[in-house]
């Protein structure tokens, strides 16, 4: 029961503050520079007076313009540059995986080989066992 009243007197504050500013639009920062959009900005973000009528504009069948078609068309060719790159890159990385894998292999191969042979060494050079004649 103690603790009871201090969570409702601190509830009660955090309400009424968030209530008294609750009429703050935003920080305190200033907009001159959202104001005016500079070089790169400029071309992506327009006008807000041109962005309400944008939609109104241009229906869903209008044609698109120019602009527009080669800004769609650089996009798609910097996606498909994107994707060569990455499948690419991802082939390198399993080429040189699987030569790895392989030059390993023929590592061990090579020293199962030289272990047998040394182990089956007979004295001659070379060494044919299947033509040794017995008596």
């Amino acid at each position: 029961m103690s603790w009871t009243q201090p969570l409702l007197l601190t509830c009660l504050v955090v309400l009424s503050a968030v209530t008294l500013f609750h009429g703050a639009d935003s920080a305190a920062v200033s907009d001159k520079k959202a104001a005016e959009p500079q070089g790169a900005l400029r071309k992506i973000f327009m006008p807000e007076a041109d962005a309400s009528s944008f939609f109104k504009r241009r229906g869903r069948r209008a044609v698109k313009t120019q602009d527009e078609i080669n800004a769609e068309q650089r996009q798609r060719l910097a996606a498909d540059e994107r994707r060569r790159e990455y499948h690419e890159e991802q082939r390198n990385e399993f080429e040189s995986y699987a030569e790895e894998e392989n030059d390993e292999q023929d590592e061990r191969t090579r020293e199962k080989t030289e272990q047998w042979r040394e182990f089956h060494y007979d004295g001659l050079d070379p060494s044919y066992e299947y033509n040794r004649h017995t008596v």
